[in-house]
């Protein structure tokens, strides 16, 4: 049976190592607010549902850290992985982005829900 003080604390650890609030935390993963500030309180447990939405935005979260407390997090192995995929980027990815010459003209920020934002240079 899961501690819901302990999950508590260790869902708040995640909220702190990421930045967010709570709100801004329930919105990233699909969550009403009020659900985050519930379980926080240790008012309601977790549902499976609320655990994989999770586990599904935060990779670098393990399911048994998550609900044990047991293991890691971040996941040691996850945050070498993606580490492992930046160095593998070509070198004139690479380059390119370390000029200090150049100026930037527009950044474009791709959500997973389809959306983007947009940003020119004035």
């Amino acid at each position: 049976m899961i501690n819901n003080e302990a999950f508590a604390k260790r869902l708040q650890i995640i909220i702190d190592f990421y930045g967010e609030s709570a709100s801004s935390f329930a919105e990233k993963i699909g969550v009403q607010r009020s659900t985050i500030s519930h379980i926080l309180s240790g008012r309601n447990k977790p549902s499976l549902d609320f655990v994989m939405k999770v586990l599904s935005y935060f990779p670098e979260v393990e399911l048994y850290w998550l609900m044990n407390g047991k293991g890691n997090f971040p996941s040691e192995a996850k945050t070498v992985e993606k580490v492992e995929k930046i160095e593998m980027a070509p070198k004139s990815i690479q380059s390119k982005n370390s000029s200090s010459e150049k100026e930037i003209d527009r950044i474009i920020i791709f959500y997973k829900d389809g959306s983007f934002q947009n940003f020119e240079n004035s």
